[in-house]
């Protein structure tokens, strides 16, 4: 059993749904040594979360950030933590709802996904900061 871990600095990113496979199993060259395991993406921040979802049709990416913008809108006055404007609730409520981490399989030094799945960067600030994930995965080679 081995232990591989790689830290991703990723960059600013506008509000929106926006697709990591391909840049995550790219950067963590160490991915492709394992031969089968279980790897664990984790965000290090609280206003940006990750998810699992349909990867092929853009529409879906607009219609998650609809669908969370009806469910959390920006500047609801019931909020009392607006230290950084009227996006700052509602991008902390957003992650807690859809997380900052994902466990996935592992085989043969990639991902093991479903066809039409990819790993989302889900930014919910109008001007987010810098952001950076962090993938463990344990398995053999």
């Amino acid at each position: 059993m081995i232990v591989k871990q790689h830290t991703l600095n990723l960059g600013k990113f506008k509000r929106g749904y926006h697709l990591l496979t391909h840049r995550v199993e790219a950067d963590f060259v160490a991915l492709k040594e394992i031969t089968q395991g279980i790897a664990h993406v984790f965000i290090h921040h609280t206003s940006a979360s990750l998810t699992l979802n349909e990867n092929a049709d853009p529409s879906v990416r607009q219609d998650l950030e609809l669908f969370l913008d009806a469910l959390v809108p920006d500047g609801d006055k019931r909020y009392t933590h607006d230290d950084e404007g009227p996006d700052d609730m509602p991008a902390h409520v957003k992650s807690s709802l859809l997380g900052s981490s994902l466990t996935i399989p592992v085989k043969n030094g990639r991902f093991v996904l479903g066809t039409w799945q990819g790993i989302y960067l889900c930014e919910h600030r109008d001007r987010g900061e810098d952001r950076k994930i962090t993938v463990t995965v344990i398995g053999s080679k």
